[in-house]
């Protein structure tokens, strides 16, 4: 019997949130992983099973999210633009494979990841945007940056952030190290940029929230810092909305995610 050859291939993902029930694949709803792989079907004919770097909740974005997926080795060399626009034109319009390249069979989308990197959006102005309704978190109340930023410090390092993971979170670790976490203004839009080696469910949304309580001037930066220090969500803010939320970025050791963008090469020269 004749074993089709198969070559690991390493898929960035682009995706408006808004229409989907997270990345999950689940019976009845329709989900990133789901239409993903119904696409790849398509193309090679067969089953396609993917993972990705993280699992997306209902209506949060991705800029670059990072999968993986096994697909036949001899399409993959006669064509690997079968997977970008092949893929593209079976797929929904609010997704898009933005970039493609082969990787090693061993390589693992989730489990290889060194780091990752979120983006969070907030709408910072009297009136609500027509525009940018599900791009931003409205936040009709002045916030401001500087305190926020102050107490985002606290956060760098690593340390235990039992205080802003969700209660379903099944993490049996709660120490996370925070390599960077940037607070920037640009214009009524406030970007809230974080990036670390793991995140906790709900974590960066639960960061925000309480963000934004220093920001409004609800507690202080030292405040805060008691707050993660107590390891309690509880005495925490309430959670910031999921359409605010932007997956940006996937470290590997020899590429992260947004080097896919524009790419269909293979591994030794995806980076070109």
């Amino acid at each position: 019997m004749n074993v089709e050859a198969l070559q690991r291939i390493a898929l960035a993902l682009e995706f408006d949130g808004r229409p989907f029930h997270g990345w999950q694949q689940q019976d009845h709803v329709r989900t990133v992983q789901g239409c993903l792989q119904e696409a790849l079907a398509a193309v090679e004919g067969r089953e396609v099973c993917s993972m990705a770097a993280g699992r997306t909740d209902a209506g949060v974005h991705a800029e670059a999210l990072l999968v993986h997926a096994d697909v036949c080795a001899a399409r993959w060399q006669r064509s690997p633009l079968a997977y970008l626009h092949g893929c593209n034109s079976r797929l929904p319009d609010e997704i898009r494979v933005i970039g493609v390249r082969a990787v090693d069979a061993d390589f693992h989308a989730r489990f290889a990841c060194r780091g990752r990197a979120y983006r969070y959006q907030i709408w910072n102005r009297s009136s609500a945007s027509a525009l940018q309704r599900w791009r931003h978190w409205w936040m009709p109340r002045a916030l401001d940056v500087e305190l926020m930023q102050a107490a985002a410090v606290h956060c760098l390092g690593r340390h235990d952030f039992s205080a802003l993971r969700a209660a379903g979170c099944q993490a049996a670790n709660a120490e996370k190290h925070i390599r960077s976490l940037e607070i920037k203004r640009d214009g009524h839009c406030i970007h809230i940029h974080v990036a670390a080696d793991a995140f906790l469910y709900h974590m960066v949304r639960n960061l925000v929230g309480n963000l934004v309580e220093v920001g409004a001037g609800k507690r202080s930066p030292e405040d805060f810092a008691l707050l993660l220090a107590s390891r309690n969500r509880q005495l925490g803010a309430a959670t910031a909305p999921a359409h605010g939320l932007y997956f940006i970025d996937a470290l590997y050791d020899d590429f992260c995610s947004r080097d896919l963008i524009g790419v269909s090469r293979g591994a030794g020269d995806a980076r070109a």
